[in-house]
């Protein structure tokens, strides 16, 4: 038998916390009148450890499990019951930056590391959509791991990231990309089976307030441990597929997925 919390309310200011604390994860909704939501991680592996946490005009929230067949889905109202588990989702669980968020490592006022989030809500009910994940990216030729997110190999896993953000370690890059078009690209990679998989192209350092943003190609870390080195920037903006990153680009196109 699940433990009730006497109240909703308690947990109602919980939820209202997380969207105030961690803007980044909030994702805007223009259909129904207008809502806002984002990802939580609790710390279970696989699909059963994500939520949608939805936050209506009405100011009530609605947690569901990713997966909407199965799993929870559960209103959150003041002064009404709410069961254990509800209760433990809420305060255990981490936000996940929205999808298509493009986020930068700083290391020593420079980003050494971009950080690519798909967590991409699917519309239609029998299709919950891909697991979400963040996507590490270093700079080719920072091989120093000191360089690289101590979170490179599995960042959703490391529940101080909201930490590094307040820190200054973790910085959203959507700001400084859109205000410079022209400069950032995604290039994918050719071939029918790279399908999907890619990196990010800076062609010129991009100062920003407190960090900058060195020119240089972003590759997936697994690639870079691999050896594999990266090709020349100088010629990467001229592929087929190439997208400019500014203003907003497509949420699929940010994070070399495959």
């Amino acid at each position: 038998m699940s433990v009730q919390d006497p109240s909703g309310t308690a947990l109602l200011a919980a939820c209202s916390q997380l969207f105030r604390r961690c803007r980044l994860a909030v994702r805007l909704h223009f259909a129904d009148g207008g809502y806002q939501s984002m990802v939580l991680k609790y710390p279970v592996a696989g699909p059963a450890g994500f939520f949608v946490l939805t936050q209506a005009r009405d100011g009530l929230f609605v947690v569901r499990s990713w997966n909407r067949h199965v799993g929870v889905s559960q209103e959150i109202r003041p002064g009404e019951p709410v069961p254990g588990v509800i209760h433990r989702i809420i305060t255990g669980s981490m936000p996940v930056p929205h999808d298509g968020a493009l986020l930068g490592w700083v290391t020593g006022h420079r980003v050494t590391a971009m950080l690519a989030v798909r967590c991409s809500q699917q519309e239609s009910w029998d299709n919950p959509g891909p697991v979400p994940e963040i996507r590490v990216m270093p700079k080719a030729g920072t091989s120093e791991r000191r360089h690289w997110p101590p979170f490179t190999i599995s960042p959703l896993d490391d529940r101080r990231l909201w930490e590094y953000v307040e820190r200054g370690e973790i910085v959203d890059l959507g700001p400084l990309v859109s205000q410079n078009a022209g400069y950032t690209f995604w290039v994918p990679s050719p071939g029918k089976r790279s399908a999907g998989r890619g990196c990010v192209v800076v062609t010129d350092d991009l100062p920003a307030d407190g960090y900058w943003l060195p020119a240089g190609v972003y590759l997936d870390h697994w690639t870079l441990r691999e050896g594999i080195q990266a090709p020349a920037a100088g010629f990467l903006p001229t592929r087929p597929g190439v997208a400019d990153l500014a203003p907003q680009a497509p949420p699929t196109q940010l994070a070399g997925w495959g």
